[in-house]
């Protein structure tokens, strides 16, 4: 299977740079995975397409203000860093950009609070720093760091927006960018849908290089992704199995939600409280086995997540979707509108 296939043309002006002022009145397209029908929605109206029982499962990890950009001690070149991943004892994985300029020991400095010691220098812009920092590490990045928005959006959130690259759901600290599907979300809109008896439970997948790293091979089997993190707690593993005896819908929220659940069930072939790193990659061929119906935005050409999308209807019908899509102007990517998938 080639990367090519999941190719298809996007006007740049249908990239959304900046989130829509009230977060329920995106776009929704729904979309019969069995037959390719299309509706066109709005997503404060997801409850007509939902039923009694189904169960929603969102991810509720929270970004953090990742990008740090500082500049060498000894030279002063400009070294942009985000992170990615806590290592344990301030050691952090960071995506290191220009990597050539740095070696073992170099230090950068990015304010008087806060500065990072490089401790190893792996493949692709990985490499392992070592952060320096007075008070709260959480409460200086929020000062010093900027919300990591991916290179396509090219407007910064202002100061007092960087709560709209976060759900309203948000708690658990981790993630190097959103799990976008869940930007839709209010908390009115969430406690409408408790009252008409969707049951919404939570996982936790911290967001790193394995969801937005781009594939950059011709033969999709030979990509590899960069492992993330997940748990899942016993309640929520409770409710999903309950659900799967009772033949209820288990709705994704997000790709990042998706990969979590299926890693759990093809792991263990039941839902349990677990937690662990996941490398899986979802495309064409694969058997879901935990998940019946998905919530996503529109993802970019040939990345792993339309493959990922691709595989829950099939090729043919999300290509013809995301043409219908460009056709309409739904507005594409982090910040832009969604697919109801069932």
């Amino acid at each position: 299977m080639r990367t090519d296939e999941f190719d298809f043309y996007l006007p740049e002006e249908l990239i959304a740079q900046h989130p829509i002022k009230e977060r329920d009145t995106s776009r929704m397209m729904v979309l019969n995975k069995e037959t390719g029908n299309i509706e066109h929605e709005t997503f404060k109206n997801i409850k007509n397409y939902l039923h009694k029982g189904d169960v929603l499962v969102i991810n509720d990890t929270k970004v953090i203000p990742a990008r740090l950009i500082g500049e060498k001690e000894d030279t002063h070149a400009v070294i942009e860093l985000l992170l990615l991943k806590d290592l344990g004892n301030n050691i952090w994985e960071c995506l290191s950009r220009p990597q050539k300029r740095l070696h073992i020991g170099t230090m950068i400095k990015f304010s008087d609070e806060l500065s990072a010691e490089v401790t190893e220098l792996l493949s692709d812009g990985i490499t392992h720093v070592k952060l320096i920092y007075k008070g709260i590490l959480m409460e200086v990045l929020d000062r010093l760091g900027e919300m990591p928005l991916p290179p396509y959006i090219h407007e910064k959130l202002p100061q007092g927006e960087k709560d709209r690259y976060n759900t309203v759901y948000a708690k658990n600290i981790g993630s190097a960018a959103a799990p976008t599907a869940g930007l839709h979300f209010t908390k009115e809109l969430l406690e409408e849908l408790k009252q008409e008896g969707i049951i919404i439970t939570n996982i936790t997948l911290h967001v790193g290089l394995g969801t937005f790293r781009p594939v950059e091979v011709e033969d999709v089997n030979k990509h590899h992704m960069h492992k993330e993190y997940y748990e899942m707690s016993a309640e929520t593993a409770n409710i999903l199995n309950k659900a799967k005896e009772e033949g209820r819908r288990i709705i994704a929220v997000g790709t990042t939600s998706t990969r979590t659940l299926e890693t759990i069930m093809s792991k263990y072939n039941t839902f349990k409280s677990c937690s662990g790193e996941t490398d899986i990659f979802i495309y064409p061929g694969y058997n879901f086995k935990a998940i019946d119906g998905l919530i996503t935005n529109f993802h970019l050409p040939k990345s792993t997540l339309i493959m990922l999308v691709s595989a829950l209807a099939s090729k043919e019908i999300i290509l013809n979707a995301y043409q219908e899509a460009v056709k309409n102007k739904y507005r594409f990517f982090s910040f832009g509108d969604c697919m109801l998938i069932i």
